[in-house]
């Protein structure tokens, strides 16, 4: 549920901004068979019934004289239900079970990966009674205070040395890179997870500016919402269309959905040194969207047929798009901040194209019509991945401690051995 103080910010948004991403003005075929029900949508958090101290800040539930039904109608009803992708209710209720023991506030929450949502080469885990482990991303509002409420609920969540020099120092290498801290290889009723913590101020900026693509990357693909928030729900719809103009600039005129959904989870991959190196499985891509289409298609098909130039039938998995350098001028220029902001950089040095400040339009035009648009796009992406996941594999080192960080990567390296 959309908590009342993040619903405050919603109301400073334009409502036209908010309402050129609803999708709720077109019917999908594809949703028919997973409409979203009221069992499916996020759960407002469970709070303790214990007194509320500095110990335990449990934020308190809204009342009938919050703000919440005066900020409520400046987002329409189905403002970002492509977003909400069912999963089964036993998955569902372990999900909340498990986020709903952490004591620390936490604004927005949402699990991935294999373990929430199937992907292919997982049979042989299933065969021997493995199970992936659950990964999950806490977007928090103060991390120092969240990670100094969590040390003392969950100590063993953290190695010796970041117990011993306290949350300050958890907060400070959080900070870094990417700015995410991750626990992994800990247990929470009796199921081992993975969760990284992350600022939402952190998190909404690098939705909106691709600053480092280490969360938005993440936030491509299908996810389970468990903890929603309106101010990150609408800066993850600018991110997925985002994800969608980027990819149909690298896409030719008539392509499958399939292959729209590979170069859309690509671009967090590549670029990632652990794509080179031997700490991750090469078919990764392949594998998450052989298993994943209903979800991708679920996300991504209401919002593409709102592009200029794309036409995709509900019932079709064709899709076509117009190639005129006026229209991909216009998904150019709606690139996040930080893709256009390099993109302009690399072609300014090319003597061929106008300056950017004499016509602004003949520039993004001439760039549209080069023939190596899509190698350049790729190449800058892959610059803007690279540094930051770099940085969060060091990272994993310090927050993890040696033991888990071997334990982790030896997984990696399984996994990279089996997709060769």
């Amino acid at each position: 549920m959309l908590s009342p103080s993040s619903l405050r910010c919603s109301r400073r948004v334009p409502r036209q901004l908010i309402r050129s991403f609803a999708t709720e003005h077109t019917v999908s075929s594809s949703t028919s068979s997973t409409t979203t029900t009221a069992e499916d949508l996020p759960r407002l958090p469970k709070h303790s019934s214990r007194p509320r101290t500095r110990l335990n800040p449990s934020p308190r539930s809204p009342g009938p004289t919050s703000t919440w039904s005066q900020a409520r109608p400046f987002l329409p009803p189905n403002f970002g239900q492509n977003q909400l992708l069912s999963v089964s209710n036993s998955t569902r209720a372990l999900l909340e079970d498990i986020v709903a023991q952490f004591q620390a506030p936490i604004r927005y929450a949402f699990a991935y990966g294999s373990g929430v949502f199937e992907q292919d080469g997982y049979a042989s885990m299933k065969e021997e009674g493995k199970t992936p482990m659950l990964d999950f991303m806490f977007a928090v509002r103060h991390p120092d205070h969240w990670h100094s409420i969590n040390m003392g609920q969950f100590p063993g969540h953290y190695p010796l040395h970041a117990r011993a020099l306290g949350s300050d120092f958890v907060s400070k290498v959080q900070d870094i890179g990417p700015g995410v801290w991750f626990n992994t290889f800990v247990t929470v009723n009796d199921v081992t997870i993975k969760y990284g913590v992350t600022s939402i101020d952190n998190l909404c900026s690098d939705l909106l500016t691709w600053q480092s693509l280490y969360l938005a990357g993440r936030m491509h693909k299908p996810l389970r919402i468990i903890r929603d928030d309106a101010r990150v729900r609408l800066t993850q719809q600018v991110n997925l269309t985002s994800a969608l103009r980027t990819a149909l600039l690298t896409l030719p005129p008539n392509f499958t959905e399939t292959e729209l959904f590979e170069n859309i989870t690509a671009i967090s991959y590549n670029g990632d040194p652990r794509m080179i190196l031997p700490a991750e499985n090469r078919s990764k891509i392949s594998n998450i969207v052989k298993n994943q289409s209903p979800q991708f298609k679920e996300l991504y098909q209401r919002l593409a047929i709102g592009l200029p130039g794309v036409h995709w039938s509900s019932y079709s998995s064709k899709i076509e798009q117009d190639m005129s350098p006026h229209t991909r001028a216009a998904h150019i220029k709606k690139l996040p901040f930080n893709l256009r902001t390099r993109l302009a950089s690399r072609y300014s040095a090319r003597a061929a194209i106008p300056p950017k400040e004499a016509d602004e339009s003949a520039f993004w035009l001439k760039i549209a019509g080069d023939k190596d648009l899509e190698n350049v796009l790729q190449s800058e992406m892959s610059a803007i991945v690279r540094y930051p996941a770099a940085v969060q594999t060091a990272k994993g080192i310090v927050s993890a401690g040696i033991g888990k960080s071997v334990r982790y990567s030896a997984e990696k390296i399984g996994k990279w051995w089996k997709g060769k």
